[in-house]
Order: C-alpha cells, then structure tokens, then sequence
C-alpha cells in the first residue's frame, strides 16, 4: 500500500486525509499541537465552551461528501441546523436589522428598515446566485493552474458568460450601484471580510459569498463548530487514518523532482507523497531546503487580514442579540484604510459578536453567555500590539455599550484572548493572517498557490493560503481539487 502524509490537521488537512483514504492510500497525519483541528479549536473554562475559530458554517454538504465517500451517513455522525437568521446586524444610530434566512423576509425586513425595495435585494441575490453557478465549477472545485481544465465544456460555457463575473470593479462599487442606502452597501460589502480583503479593492466577484449565505442557508452543528473535526477526526480513525500529534515536522526531504521522506521528532519516515496543510509561506520557510526556493516571495504579497479575539464568559444573557451579530463602524472605508494603507487598528472598528449557547445551551451556564468578540485587524508587522490591543479594547467595550444601552464590563466574568502574534505562533500562519494572501485584485484567484508544485511531482497543497482560499468551504474546496489531482494508491 503507497503511503502518505498530510502535515497539519485543519479542515483542509482532514478532508485531504480523508479523500486519500479513500483512494487506497496509507495515511499518516503530523500535527505539531496537541489535537487536531488548526485555526478550528475549542477553550473550556468555569463552564463555558467557546469555538475560536471559524464560526459561520456555510456549505455543509462539503462536510457530508467526506462520510459519503465511504459509503456512511452523514447524519448518523455529524448534524447541524440552518439558523432563522444568519445574522444580526447593529448601527451607532440605533439602526437594526435581522439577515432572515428565508430571503422573501429578508429583502422584505431590509425594505421596512431603510426603504430600498424588496426587488433590489431579489435582484442582488438572483447575481449572486449567477456568479456562483458560472464561477464555482471553475474557480472552486478546479485547479486554475492546469490547463486541462481551460478545455472543459463548463470552462466554454463560463467563458460565454464571462461579463458577469464583475471582475474590473471593485465590490463596494458595484454594491454602490445595487443599493441606493449606505446601509445596506454596508451589509454586503462586509462579506469581503469572509476572506480577509477590502471591499474597496476586491473584484465584485466576491458577491459570489452572499449567495453561500443568503440562498444556501447559514447552518449550525448541533455540538457547536469545534464537533466538525471531532466528527471527521473520529471518521478518520476509523478508516484507519493514523494521527501524531504534538510531532511538528522539521523538515521535507527531496530527492530529484519528488519528496521521498519527511522529517519529525528527529525520524525519518519515507512516503509516496505529501499533502502540506500548512500556510503555504511557512512551508517554503520552515520545512523546505534553503535552495528550493517557493515561487514567489510572501513578502511581495499583500497578506489578507488577521483578528483580535476576546473570549468572554457574561453572567447575563441578551435576549436582543442573536447567534452571529455585527456592530458596524461610521466610516467603514476609513476602517479598511487603517487595516490595508497604515496596518493599524481603526479607532472605530467593526464588532462581529459570536454567541454560540444562543443554539448550544450548554456552551454556558444557565443565565451566562459565551461571548466571542472579534474585530479585524492588520497581519503582524512587529507593531506595538498592548498598546494597539488595550485601546481596541476600550473601542469595543465603548461600543458594545453604545449599542446595547449598558455596561457590558460588569458583566464579563473572565477573558481569553487571541491576537496576531498567537495566531502567528499556534496556527504557523505566517504574520498572523488568516487566510494568505489578500483577494485585493482582480488577479487575485490566479496568484494564489497551486495546489501543487509542478517542480515536485508527489508534492500537494490543501488549506487557506492556497486555491481557491480560506474559510472552510474553501478549505474543504482545495483538498476536494488535491483529491482529484491524486491518482488511486
């Protein structure tokens, strides 16, 4: 039997696990922490549980498709629920407005609130809708770097349909055109935050986000986000897939144009070939010999954003606040000015608000809530992060305040925290950004890593920082690209 390592647990390492498995291969995951899962992992304290990483589910058959490959239900070992509302959102002006999942109420809601008609918001998710199903079978679930795909009958027929794709303007200015209230311009063009970029500067062709929310569905586990690896890890294991954690690997060993071992805890293992789920800059850095060079420098790259977490434990729970909510900032360009031009921390920043005992009751104690407050902030180019950290601290304090009409200090009984820096060490993502390089140019998708080397010839890459991106609907995109990139063991 051939055998293979995949390096790294996150979302995008499990599914290239699993898919190996599947096509016949001995697998061996290395993970470097002392459980699996990545950027997606779990805090318990006094009672409380909070999920740290990703917290919106969108695409859940992604997660589905890997039990199916081995012929199990998904259900029998992993459930979620679409939410009533896939988010809450919040203005300074006392401006409310709830993201209903079914669309009809939605638009409905947003015309009662600000007054733009129900037909824009019909008309905007219709587009949005068409960018997907004319983009997504080649942008997604294919390599945009072999040419045999550019051959396709669906890579013709997008190619007839290629005026649709809104690549030469930016998002925030095709919203603009969309919507006549600044509001909801607003509302739509956070969803370049999905991917760490500036709506000033990425294509339009990111509306492609709103319909994965809006016309798929926002979805929960039932277990709360940190279930999915556990469901796929037990999977895993049960397929034969073998797990080494707190092992790091220290370095690839190449001999000729292939991989032939890798090196962790001072052992030598040979394999067949390799999966990398590590952020693809701290790959070349870190693992690969010093003279193979990757294929560009990151350092010439813009890097997409990174967060600022703060893990709260509230001994009182807010009927008014929903599972996802986002507290919005006045001058949203200003905020992006901050995070891309001067890489600070605006002082009037974005608050998304993460409650997840809103569906998991027993993620607090009863009367508590687990808060999961999180702004974005710029990748970690050595500024002074306490200073930064503690007066965006007050920001979001003064603001929470602001809108919910109280002292929200009171009530938090204890914090965690995550910043760049942590980022940066935990995860190997390199400065602390989340999702690699930014979309912040119509060229974006096509600058991106491959997911694999053509110098290389048993070599492959899954996860954020590579094709087609980052979140897990991305994530679970590229190992599905590296699946059909590997032949049968």
């Amino acid at each position: 039997m051939k055998k293979s390592a995949v390096i790294g647990s996150g979302i995008g390492g499990l599914g290239s696990a699993l898919r190996l498995a599947a096509k016949g291969y001995d697998v061996t995951v290395y993970e470097q922490a002392a459980i699996p899962g990545g950027k997606i992992s779990q805090i318990r304290d006094k009672g409380f549980r909070f999920d740290t990483g990703p917290s919106l589910f969108t695409l859940p058959n992604q997660v589905d498709e890997l039990f199916e490959l081995f012929g199990e239900k998904p259900e029998d070992h992993f459930r979620y629920n679409k939410l009533d509302t896939s988010c809450k959102y919040f203005w300074d002006d006392g401006t409310v407005l709830n993201a209903w999942q079914e669309t009809e109420s939605f638009a409905r809601e947003i015309e009662e609130v600000t007054g733009v008609p129900q037909k824009s918001i019909d008309g905007f998710l219709k587009k949005s809708r068409k960018l997907y199903d004319v983009t997504a079978d080649i942008f997604m679930f294919n390599s945009l770097h072999k040419l045999k795909n550019f051959t396709t009958p669906n890579f013709r027929k997008s190619l007839l349909q290629i005026h649709e794709l809104d690549a030469f303007t930016s998002m925030h200015n095709k919203n603009a055109q969309w919507f006549s209230h600044p509001r909801i311009v607003q509302l739509f063009d956070r969803y370049a935050t999905y991917n760490g970029s500036d709506p000033y500067q990425t294509p339009a062709t990111l509306n492609i986000i709103a319909h994965l929310e809006h016309n798929i569905g926002a979805f929960f586990p039932e277990r709360g986000m940190y279930s999915i690896i556990e469901s796929l890890v037990n999977l895993a294991e049960r397929k034969g897939i073998k797990f080494l954690y707190n092992t790091p690997v220290q370095e690839i060993i190449i001999e000729g144009k292939k991989i032939s071992a890798i090196r962790a805890n001072d052992k030598i293992e040979k394999y067949d070939l390799v999966v990398s789920d590590v952020d693809v800059d701290t790959f070349y850095r870190k693992l690969m010999p010093a003279d193979h060079k990757p294929p560009r420098s990151p350092l010439k790259t813009q890097r997409s954003t990174s967060a600022l977490i703060f893990y709260w434990g509230v001994d009182k729970t807010f009927p008014e606040l929903d599972v996802h909510n986002i507290l919005f900032s006045d001058d949203y360009r200003k905020e992006f000015s901050h995070l891309f031009e001067s890489r600070t921390i605006s002082p009037d920043p974005t608050v998304y608000l993460f409650i997840s005992s809103k569906v998991v009751e027993r993620d607090a104690p009863e009367g508590s809530e687990n808060w999961y407050v999180m702004i974005n902030v710029p990748e970690n180019v050595g500024q002074d992060w306490d200073s930064m950290i503690a007066e965006a601290r007050r920001n979001i304090i003064n603001r929470i305040n602001h809108v919910l009409n109280m002292d929200i200090e009171k009530h938090i009984q204890f914090e965690h925290m995550t910043d760049p820096r942590t980022i940066e060490e935990k995860t190997g993502s390199f400065r602390g950004s989340l999702y690699g390089p930014s979309s912040n140019s119509r060229f974006a998708a096509f600058l991106r890593h491959p997911n694999f080397r053509r110098k290389y010839k048993n070599l492959f890459f899954t996860g954020g920082s590579v094709h087609p991106g980052g979140g897990i609907p991305l994530c679970l995109a590229s190992a599905k690209i590296v699946g059909q990139e590997i032949p049968e063991a």
